[in-house]
């Protein structure tokens, strides 16, 4: 490794027996034990304590630990410019941006740096967002790509919530409008709370036709 220190990231912290997917613990074991017994190997998660955490990313600052396996809790964290290369598990499982975030804490010193993405998923939509990762390191443009290619319901995970989708405006072309729609929404809101100006009552009367009990549930 020439002196220079490696990230791996698991999308799970502990083994489970219902997703095929590398754990923290797992992968910490294959490395410690049988790949790279000659360096000094070591773990972090979130289920950790502070200090622990604090402790152990002092020392990966301070090049006493070679390679770090750990969960994305290294999203944001010391940053240790010896570290070139990132190893990404399983990385169809996490979002483009956690990606991007991710394949920030590499290449922050002089040295060439590598972000390796791996995975398993055969699926081409898949195949395609992480093809974006490769292609631009620009992060609106992977947002937006990524966005595009999934759609505002699976993007802002609201596919199951049974919130709607625009039936005319299109997220990605027309933020301008939308954001002007969420300024004057917020106006209204300020100066008028409770929709009772008879300016507003008609807007009342709409969301109640539309979301009925669950404006009152938000409301209170």
């Amino acid at each position: 490794m020439n002196g220079r220190q490696v990230y791996v990231v698991c999308p799970l912290v502990e083994n489970n027996d219902t997703l095929e997917l590398q754990s923290v613990e797992e992968v910490y074991d294959k490395y410690k034990n049988t790949y790279f017994k000659e360096y000094t190997v070591e773990f972090l998660h979130g289920k950790m304590k502070n200090k622990e955490k604090d402790e152990i990313m002092q020392r990966f600052k301070e090049n006493k630990i070679n390679i770090l396996i750990s969960t994305t809790v290294i999203e944001v964290g010391i940053s240790v410019s010896n570290a070139t290369v990132m190893v990404i598990e399983n990385a169809d499982r996490f979002g483009l941006a956690a990606l991007h975030q991710l394949r920030g804490r590499v290449g922050r010193g002089s040295f060439e740096s590598y972000c390796i993405l791996k995975s398993d998923n055969k699926s081409i939509k898949s195949r395609e967002r992480l093809k974006i990762m490769e292609k631009s390191n620009n992060g609106f443009d992977i947002a937006e790509k990524d966005l595009e290619l999934r759609g505002p319901g699976d993007f802002f995970g609201i596919r199951q919530s049974g919130l709607p989708e625009f039936k005319l405006a299109n997220l990605l072309k027309d933020i301008s409008i939308l954001k002007s729609a969420q300024e004057a929404a917020k106006d209204i809101i300020t100066s008028d709370k409770y929709l009772e100006s008879d300016v507003n009552k008609s807007i009342k009367e709409e969301l109640f036709n539309k979301f009925g009990d669950q404006l009152v549930n938000i409301a209170t």
